[in-house]
């Protein structure tokens, strides 16, 4: 059983940065692939990113390319989202995901271990 919790999540000013964690419980957390998800009010839960179970092969939706970063560190059970130049529309609520059958893909279905979300409020 697989436990995901986020942290660093906050206010920040537009055009900074900030990074976030992802800690899972587990001993198979490094056969996961994982992904960062967000969801805004009113909106819908979307893909962020995704990086496969060795840290390889990182997916970005097209509105994060170029300022997000995923990263994992399978020794320590953490897979990590920094967030540099951050715009007022990445205010969200940034949930971690894992997929314990393998199945790495950029649908909210296609994970079945999330954490409790972590919130995000970029002020301008």
């Amino acid at each position: 059983q697989v436990q995901l919790v986020e942290s660093g999540g906050g206010l920040v000013q537009a055009g900074g940065s900030v990074r976030l964690s992802c800690a899972a419980s587990g001993r198979t957390f490094s056969i996961y692939p994982m992904a960062w998800f967000r969801q805004a009010p009113g909106k819908e839960r979307d893909i962020v990113a995704t990086i496969n179970r060795n840290g390889g092969s990182p997916y970005y939706s097209d509105s994060v390319e170029g300022r997000f970063t995923i990263s994992r560190d399978n020794d320590k059970n953490t897979v990590y989202l920094q967030m540099d130049s951050l715009r007022p529309g990445d205010a969200a609520v940034y949930y971690c995901a894992g997929d314990s059958r393998g199945w790495e893909g950029i649908f909210r279905g296609s994970y079945n271990y999330w954490g409790q979300g972590t919130q995000v409020t970029v002020s301008s």
